[in-house]
């Protein structure tokens, strides 16, 4: 079985060619419509600023080198979500940094987001990451309840999981062996140069994929309801602020395709 999902996943990433045909875009590059905005408290065991509620605008539309972009402040934790949910798609993501910085260049991918804002770290909802913290980029990280199985190699002294595709299938997740599973290999360019990351999520599959290198492929994707692991193969989009200024890509670069047929 682990073999057909490999080779299914393939098919896909070869058939896509990483192409745009059927592709769609999430951000229209007017305005935010389509998302939802959920903003954290400012320090932490605040109160969050709520839903919908950006006063500071910490996500807004914006030109920059002559096109209209996507640009999250970082300054406070907060969440971009979409108000639909995907399941069996590709997703592609193309930013960078912005100069100003807050904590560190900080940010991720979340998918199969479910249930209420503030499961995960007081802020986000229960999902997967796509890590895009600088130096991380493409770690998979299990934000509030939900559940992966990872290939890995256990560190020396026990303290951190590499993904390898050789490496032994380990739990994530909460109360798992771990949360977090580091990328296998850093595939990141230098800050003000624009990241492609694709996204390909088939079934309880998922494979991360930065400037067109696959660094990390998690199987059995889940959600622990009453120490029960749950199917868990689709859900919204989120986009974090988490520490950095980012910039996100509007029109072709940035778009999604869903997968109409399974292996």
């Amino acid at each position: 079985m682990k073999k057909l999902v490999l080779f299914c996943v393939a098919l896909f990433i070869a058939m896509s060619g990483f192409s745009q045909k059927g592709m769609k875009p999430l951000f229209n590059g007017k305005n935010l419509k389509g998302w939802d905005t959920y903003i954290g408290p400012k320090e932490k065991g605040g109160v969050p600023v709520g839903l919908n509620v950006d006063p500071t605008k910490i996500f807004s539309v914006a030109d920059l080198d002559g096109a209209k972009v996507l640009r999250i402040s970082g300054e406070v934790n907060a969440s971009i979500a979409t108000k639909k949910a995907y399941e069996n798609y590709h997703i592609r993501m193309v930013f960078k940094w912005g100069d100003k910085i807050t904590k560190q260049l900080n940010s991720g991918l979340l998918y199969h987001s479910y249930g209420a804002f503030g499961a995960g770290l007081d802020v986000w909802m229960s999902s997967h990451e796509f890590q895009l913290c600088t130096g991380k980029m493409g770690d998979s990280y299990c934000m509030g309840k939900s559940y992966f199985e990872i290939p890995a190699v256990k560190s020396a002294d026990g303290k951190t999981y590499t993904y390898s595709p050789n490496g032994e299938k380990t739990k994530f997740g909460q109360g798992q062996t771990a949360p977090i599973a580091a990328k296998s290999a850093d595939y990141e360019k230098p800050k003000g140069e624009w990241n492609t990351i694709d996204l390909y999520c088939f079934g309880r599959t998922s494979v991360h994929v930065v400037n067109g290198k696959v660094n990390m492929v998690n199987y059995n994707s889940g959600k622990i309801e009453n120490g029960v692991v749950l199917p868990l193969t689709k859900g919204k989009i989120q986009i974090q602020s988490e520490g950095g200024e980012l910039f996100v890509k509007h029109s072709k670069s940035n778009q999604l395709r869903r997968f109409l047929q399974r292996c």
